[in-house]
């Protein structure tokens, strides 16, 4: 616990038995009170190793997508009494030990969002994020400035702490199963007026973590300029979106 607050991490899962257990082992469980996993219907030891972990799981017996699995995630935190929800890709990624961190700033009662920016400690193309990747991180984050009228360092990191009050305050179900979930949730909370922080966070990238190729990575890049988009059409009343609903789908 971080004073009061009951801290939870998620593990979003999908073949990562090579890089499970080092993950894990890095989360601090001073801090941390309980640690969840979701599978998404992975085809390796996953399961098993989380099994032996003694980490609670929770399985999709066919893969649903990333979107959908953090949707499983935080149902499943929510369950368990979270005051806070971290979720960690546990592909080692993203170092684990700056889980308190992002557990404190939303702890702080100053954000209901922190994110975990590659980009702040200036290290992420030295941490192996490839050029295009890198490219196109700082095109899209530029745009989405613009559009929402924030200064974020990145729109993209895949590490992320929550408040129950944020979970529980968006239409989260209304958004997409897949890898465009990330982007909604981040301009819903722009939209709902919740408070975002970040703090530095170098990321890794070898063949064992978890990517998106590039096409879909172009079909991700095109969703977040249609977010963008979206956000605008309903800010100025032109048109309406289920992802900015107030009664829209929510975790319960």
């Amino acid at each position: 616990m971080i004073g009061k607050y009951k801290v939870i991490v998620v593990l979003p899962a999908y073949n990562a038995e090579r890089t499970l257990e080092r993950t894990v082992n890095g989360i601090a469980r001073d801090v941390v009170d309980e640690v969840l996993l979701v599978d998404d219907g992975s085809h390796d030891l996953t399961v098993e190793i989380a099994a032996r972990l003694e980490i609670p799981i929770y399985r999709h017996t066919v893969n649903k997508g990333y979107g959908a699995n953090q949707k499983t995630c935080y149902q499943a935190a929510v369950d368990h009494g979270a005051d806070i929800v971290v979720m960690l890709h546990p592909d080692y990624q993203y170092p684990p030990e700056l889980v308190p961190a992002l557990a404190g700033m939303v702890a702080s009662e100053m954000f209901d969002v922190a994110l975990g920016s590659r980009i702040l400690c200036g290290q992420a193309m030295k941490g192996g994020m490839p050029f295009y990747k890198y490219f196109f991180n700082r095109l899209w984050t530029l745009g989405q400035n613009w559009a929402l009228n924030r200064r974020l360092s990145e729109y993209h990191t895949g590490y992320r702490a929550f408040s129950r009050k944020f979970l529980l305050g968006i239409p989260l179900l209304e958004n997409s199963d897949d890898f465009l979930f990330d982007n909604q949730m981040l301009v819903q909370a722009v939209y709902f007026g919740y408070a975002i922080g970040e703090v530095s966070a170098p990321s890794r990238f070898f063949p064992e973590a978890s990517s998106i190729n590039p096409w879909r990575g172009t079909v991700y890049g095109m969703g977040v300029l249609g977010v963008s988009a979206q956000y605008l059409l309903q800010k100025l009343g032109v048109k309406r979106y289920p992802i900015f609903n107030p009664n829209g789908r929510r975790l319960k």
